[in-house]
């Protein structure tokens, strides 16, 4: 057996500088995205894209300066100041796709940046880029996303404070922040990413806004709990909305998850009375109701859950 020698760090800025070089000269060169997974967060997207990118016909991103995939490319809410080309360089050259099909194949494009369901900038700005894309949200039952995301911030020391007085500081936090966010598209917004755990679990708002952008064709609409009871199912259900052949990983192992302890139930009956009006309005927006509540699964209950990438 063969010993694999680790790269020395000298060498991974080598090629990390190769790889942008290489991007940017050949940027005008390459095809865009068909699919993005814009959200939610702690809500399956790194297993959705994970079980896409080993689909054989499927290209993921990769930023300029990185050497392996990019799940966040990050690109419509605060890096849209770097142009068009700078996107396209996220993806693979025209010429691969072209050699694909020659060989009876496609290839596909797709990134997963879920921080972009909320964003209020990014749905017009995909618009105006990608008007045919094809979009995919998870959504999570409320009360286990929000409690998910605070346990995030925990764990990377982002957050200090109990999940209670997280709750009620939140308002204060991101006061403000939308408005430097549209009036700056470089602003980012550390407590906007952070510590938007209610405003991140408003689903009815976020869809409605996609909607005024798109036809509701071009939006598939995923329950987490439903992708974690079925992963197969879902899959497919993905790759035709795609349109992708058919095709199965070898497992559907979930990415990213965490255990935690389960939510304090009073603050579960506060949080229950806080999304019950939205939730009924995203119910009424899709025509069609989740699994959430008392009917949410004994493993998210129980204090489990599913993350995205933690990084920014």
């Amino acid at each position: 057996m063969i010993a694999r020698v680790r790269p020395t760090p000298r060498k991974v800025l080598r090629r990390v500088a190769r790889n942008s070089l290489l991007r940017r000269a050949t940027r005008r060169a390459r095809i865009l995205p068909s699919f993005i997974i814009i959200g939610a967060q702690r809500a399956g997207t790194t297993s959705l894209y994970d079980y896409l990118s080993r689909h054989p016909d499927v290209a993921v991103a990769v930023t300029p300066g990185d050497v392996w995939w990019s799940k966040e490319v990050h690109f419509f809410d605060y890096r849209f100041w770097r142009g068009l080309d700078w996107y396209r360089s996220c993806f693979p050259l025209a010429f691969t796709r072209s050699i694909a099909r020659r060989r009876g194949r496609d290839l596909v494009a797709g990134e997963a940046t879920p921080t972009y369901l909320l964003h209020p900038a990014v749905p017009e700005r995909v618009a105006a880029t990608l008007p045919d894309v094809r979009l995919i949200a998870i959504l999570r039952d409320p009360i286990e996303r929000a409690y998910s995301h605070y346990q995030l911030m925990v764990r990377t020391r982002r957050e200090k404070l109990s999940f209670e007085d997280a709750l009620d500081a939140e308002e204060g936090r991101i006061a403000g922040e939308v408005e430097r966010m549209l009036a700056d598209p470089r602003y980012k917004s550390g407590a906007f990413r952070d510590h938007t755990y209610m405003t991140r679990s408003l689903y009815a708002d976020q869809v409605e806004r996609w909607f005024e952008h798109f036809p509701r064709e071009q939006l598939l609409v995923l329950g987490a709990e439903e992708f974690l009871a079925q992963p197969a199912e879902t899959y497919e259900r993905v790759l035709s909305f795609i349109g992708l052949r058919p095709w199965r990983p070898q497992e559907f192992a979930p990415r990213n998850r965490a255990t935690y302890a389960p939510i304090d139930p009073r603050t579960r009956a506060r949080l229950e009375q806080r999304f019950a009006e939205p939730n009924a309005r995203l119910f009424e927006l899709l025509g069609r109701e989740f699994a959430w509540g008392q009917a949410a699964s004994a493993e998210t209950r129980a204090g489990t859950g599913e993350a995205v990438s933690p990084r920014p």
